[in-house]
């Protein structure tokens, strides 16, 4: 029964109805988060052992990893992740806990002091961004944060939309883009290999233009079929644009959230760029946790296997959600959502002009949302329809309350709009 058949006396019967299930709802007294994509205690217990095994040695390469110095990181962590994001170890540079401060600072050393293949400092210039979205807020945070213009431009299934990627990098204030191209945030899409290939072979009137890879969700799947990431490095130099691509990634959602290693990986002229403006900033990461890594998990093999497990825990809740979205609200049509096969999100988008009192309905409710339109940029969704889902934290009795209680909100929000037409 969608709403667009009903009669009006349907229509306000079903719009009372929905509002006794939120009465309901609210008389629960529930207090429940599915607000950010954290692992769960039981994912994080799944690496407990970084914690409670011995590093076996403190030598690493012939350097002592208590001390100082190894900008690049430790060689054996650095192999391990090299073969599972497909770089060579030599252009691949393990750090501290999060990737999100490489990124952070790649962007700050551009402003500053410019890119190898650049004129001058962005700062020098308007600088502008293409934002894919949905997207991800936090890349989004760091371009708002640092003045930089952002453009939005539609994320398909299969990547941005190319057409009007290709119209905006005609202007030379456009100095990049940001990508999660495997299980993107918050649609699950992945960047297949012809619009990587054609990323990499753009025409772009900066010739300082980066591609900001973000392969953040590169080995977690949630099915058995892995999606296997473009080669971003090797298709940007073969175009003749080996500087183009700027890639990141980190074990943050593999072993400890809070206490993993990133990595950064690009063309040995960007490494050294990299390395000669971080060693300025610190005299090398924190190489025990990098070895202890490495020790932990031992080959890609074993951070397979560890991510297999993580999908047991995992599976189950992107099914729950899936389930409810699809028993409550399919049957009316008043919303549509993706199926991600890997990452930590679900999106979905509600009846245009509905997200803000969607979220605000579950607020008052108990249930805690990432902000509507938090998926775009300036946090601006120009149809107020999109919320992001992040299934990964609550227990599964937890999650269940939340989706249904989310299921009730929807369907509110969508009679209320539909009775005021």
């Amino acid at each position: 029964m969608t709403l667009d058949s009903l009669s009006r006396d349907q229509l306000d019967a079903f719009l009372a109805e929905q509002q006794q299930a939120y009465a309901d709802l609210q008389q629960a007294g529930l207090k429940l988060d599915i607000t950010r994509g954290k692992p769960s205690s039981d994912q994080l217990d799944l690496s407990e052992g970084l914690l409670t095994t011995p590093v076996e040695a403190h030598v690493s390469g012939g350097v002592d990893v208590r001390n100082y110095g190894g900008g690049t990181g430790l060689t054996e962590l650095r192999e391990i992740f090299a073969e599972l994001l497909g770089v060579p170890v030599g252009q691949l540079l393990a750090g501290n806990n999060a990737s999100l401060s490489m990124m952070h600072d790649s962007i700050v050393f551009a402003m500053l002091h410019g890119v190898p293949g650049g004129s001058a400092p962005w700062k020098d210039g308007p600088v502008k961004f293409l934002a894919p979205a949905p997207g991800y807020d936090r890349h989004f945070a760091i371009c708002e944060h640092l003045g930089i213009e952002m453009i939005p431009v539609e994320m398909r299934e299969d990547g941005p939309d190319m057409e009007a990627v290709r119209a905006h990098v005609a202007d030379p204030a456009v100095k990049g883009i940001w990508i999660v191209p495997t299980y993107s945030n918050p649609t699950g899409a992945v960047v297949s290999e012809q619009v990587a290939a054609e990323l990499a072979s753009l025409e772009t009137a900066a010739d300082d233009f980066r591609i900001y890879w973000d392969n953040a969700y590169a080995v977690h799947d949630l099915t058995e079929e892995h999606a296997k990431s473009a080669d971003i490095l090797g298709l940007c130099s073969a175009a003749g644009h080996p500087d183009r691509p700027l890639m990141f990634a980190s074990t943050s959602k593999i072993t400890l959230a809070g206490s993993g290693v990133s990595f950064l990986a690009g063309s040995p002229d960007n490494i050294a760029w990299y390395l000669s403006h971080t060693a300025i900033r610190t005299i090398g990461p924190d190489k025990v946790n990098q070895l202890r890594h490495a020790q932990f998990l031992g080959s890609a093999q074993g951070v397979l296997d560890l991510m297999a497990r993580h999908r047991e825990i995992l599976a189950p809740k992107f099914d729950t959600v899936l389930r409810i979205l699809s028993e409550r609200l399919g049957p009316h049509e008043v919303a549509t959502w993706t199926t991600p096969k890997g990452g930590y999100f679900v999106s979905l988008d509600v009846v245009d002009g509905t997200a803000s009192r969607v979220v605000q309905l579950a607020k008052e409710a108990g249930i805690s949302l990432t902000p509507a339109g938090a998926s775009f940029p300036y946090g601006k969704d120009p149809r107020d329809r999109n919320i992001r889902i992040a299934p990964s934290f609550p227990p599964l009795q937890e999650l269940t309350l939340a989706m249904e209680g989310l299921a009730t909100c929807v369907l509110l929000a969508a009679a209320e709009k539909a009775a005021s037409a």
